[in-house]
């Protein structure tokens, strides 16, 4: 297989796309997209991808409100029409369905600052700026020594006057900023001495990209490093020159759809859509050979040969995910303690048993055992990612279990990290010291759970965690962590209600809205950051009440009566504020079906239904403080003003 950088190389080629769309015109809606979706994870060309598009935006108007939607606009100082399809495209790979406003051509600017521009009226979620250097930076003089401080001063310039537009746009919008990073095609004028002319285009555009990565973190602007994710001969394949002087294109209709995935990629990310789990099968794709017919020494890994270095990458390269957060899995057709043995005793093994919060080895087919691992780790199937050498396996899974990620590995294990890495399933837009510590708490899991199984009964096993939940207002420090829970918690979440950083970050200051974020932790550890509640100071019935808008909590802690303690004390801070009333809301989707009855639980009475299945509930407050439970020790660190 190739792995041309712009080939969207890691998905398996598409079959006949005309019969497969024709046969899913019509259908049940939320069956309907996931069809498409499940053919928008195919190798598509430009042509192709226009073809899956039309159908997607004729479909547009039916697909339910469960699916998850985002709303983008798009700034350029190029041509970028020709980029929307396979944006959607991109973004509907990952189970994203996205509305694009593409801003006519070169006004970016003008769009940006004017409140009455279109802009401003589509309302985005997020803004995408794919800006080319010449739009950011004149061309800067050659003549040295003077091009040192000339061209600093001209980058430093560019980035403070770029800093200025998102700043525009996130206070007039709320909406998330992402910067496209420029690059330059244009042939270097000093060959391999280019970076050390600072005036020459190639360092201009080294300094411009490390310039507006450096103001992005400080301004908490995402990027679309596209000069990064198509370095070197891709870099090349982006546009035509051709194109360029005819038409402005910066991106050629060829890379569009791989343009398109990378766009599709940060917004899943931005609406907590990226994949949680990888999933390695082991006998040839962690190691060369079958351990159970070669033994432990000798299956190929390590120093020694070339592909056995190669597969002590990908094995490098999976624990650097999980030291990001990914958690790691096994899925082996293989004999149980003779893997664990290997794990332990080969001296070139980098993965060992503990570094996988999964671990399915045994003789029963692939796709239980997903389910199983899917169910273990309390995620949906949609969280995993499944690598495996053995295209049969990969064909099996995605047959079966279309919603799990199969890349399209090569044969060669020497592209194994390549394959995965091109792919972008694990994106992310922040990284927080909860991530880095997430197999962690996974393991501490698989600790509560062996004491669960010993305890006699369940009261006693909470007795014995010796829980402690710290509850109190959103802090700054906590936005980015807030963001992730609110768009990836799907399960305990009551209105599934999907809030950017700039958005959460706004609610601190907005003296209607009262915001609590708890964290739990237990004789095993610290669970972090685990339950959110947003709420609304309102009117309900002529009397002073607080709805609830938006009450989440991590599968990690499911079953500890967390919901009963959070209650207590948004009872009591409700009643000290002087409303009479709480009001809850319930909005069905397809994976919260779990709170369906949650307020019903807490002692809330229905008060209405409404065509679409969401329910609203009343708590009335003249009963006196709620207590919480008696296993929870509470700490009430106050409310938000």
């Amino acid at each position: 297989m190739t792995t041309d950088p712009l080939s969207l190389h890691w998905l398996p080629r598409a079959e006949d796309l005309g019969a497969a769309l024709s046969a899913i015109r019509t259908g049940d809606p939320l069956a309907r997209f996931a069809a498409l979706a499940a053919l928008a994870n195919s190798r598509l060309d430009f042509l192709q991808t226009r073809r899956l598009d039309r159908a997607l935006c004729e479909a547009a108007d039916a697909i339910p409100a469960a699916v998850p939607r985002l709303r983008l606009a798009v700034l350029g100082s190029s041509s970028q029409e020709h980029l929307a399809p396979g944006i959607r495209v991109g973004a509907l790979r990952r189970g994203l369905m996205v509305d694009v406003e593409v801003a006519p051509y070169g006004q970016w600017r003008q769009q940006a600052i004017d409140p009455s521009s279109r802009l401003h009226a589509f309302e985005p979620d997020a803004v995408l700026l794919a800006l080319d250097q010449a739009s950011l930076l004149p061309d800067q003089p050659l003549t040295a020594p003077a091009s040192a401080p000339s061209a600093r001063a001209a980058v430093d310039a560019a980035v403070e006057d770029l800093a200025t537009v998102w700043r525009a746009i996130r206070e007039r919008t709320a909406a998330t900023v992402i910067q496209q990073l420029p690059w330059s095609d244009d042939p270097p004028t000093f060959g391999h001495g280019e970076l050390l002319v600072p005036g020459s285009t190639g360092a201009l555009a080294a300094r411009l990209r490390l310039g507006l990565a450096e103001a992005a973190a400080a301004e908490g602007v995402l990027l679309l490093d596209v000069p990064g994710a198509a370095s070197g001969p891709g870099l090349r394949q982006l546009g035509d020159p051709a194109l360029w002087h005819h038409a402005k294109q910066a991106v050629s209709p060829a890379a569009a759809p791989w343009f398109g995935d990378h766009v599709g990629r940060v917004l899943a990310a931005l609406r907590g859509l990226s994949r949680k789990v990888l999933v390695l099968d082991l006998d040839n794709t962690i190691w060369g050979g079958t351990i159970g017919d070669d033994g432990i020494d000798g299956i190929v890994l390590g120093q020694g040969s070339g592909a056995g270095e190669a597969f002590a990458a990908f094995q490098r390269y999976a624990r650097r995910l999980s030291e990001r957060g990914v958690l790691l899995a096994a899925c082996s057709k293989n004999d149980e303690s003779t893997v664990v043995e290997a794990l332990a005793r080969h001296p070139e093994m980098v993965l060992r048993r503990e570094d996988f919060a999964a671990f399915e080895v045994s003789w029963g087919d692939k796709p239980a055992a997903l389910q199983r691992i899917a169910r273990d780790l309390n995620l949906g199937i949609d969280s995993l990612v499944f690598v495996d050498d053995n295209p049969a396996e990969r064909a099996i899974v995605r047959r079966t279990l279309p919603a799990v990620a199969v890349p399209e590995l090569a044969e060669a294990p020497e592209l194994y990290v390549r394959c995965v890495a091109d792919a972008g399933y694990f994106d992310a837009v922040s990284f927080t010291a909860e991530d880095s510590a997430r197999n962690a708490q996974y393991a501490a899991n698989r600790e509560r759970r062996r004491l669960e199984i010993t305890a006699t009964d369940m009261d006693g096993f909470l007795r014995d965690l010796d829980m402690k939940l710290t509850v109190g207002p959103f802090r700054p420090v906590d936005v980015q962590r807030i963001a992730q829970l609110v768009n990836k918690t799907n399960q305990f979440n009551v209105t599934t209600r999907r809030y950017t950083e700039a958005e959460i970050r706004a609610m601190l200051q907005d003296p209607e809205i009262v915001t609590y974020a708890a964290r739990l932790s237990d004789r095993f550890g610290d669970n972090g950051l685990t339950s959110v509640v947003i709420a609304r100071r309102s009117a309900v019935d002529d009397q002073p009440a607080v709805e609830i808008d938006t009450w989440l909590m991590s599968c990690r802690v499911l079953g500890r009566r967390v919901e009963d303690a959070m209650l207590s004390v948004i009872a009591t801070d409700t009643a000290r504020s002087g409303a009479t009333k709480l009001i809850g809301r319930y909005r069905p989707t397809p994976r919260n079906g779990m709170v369906r009855e949650l307020f019903k639980g807490l002692g809330f009475s229905r008060r209405a239904i409404c065509e679409n299945g969401e329910t609203e509930w009343e708590m009335p407050l003249d009963g006196g403080p709620l207590p919480p439970p008696e296993h929870l020790s509470v700490i009430h660190q106050g409310a938000s003003s």
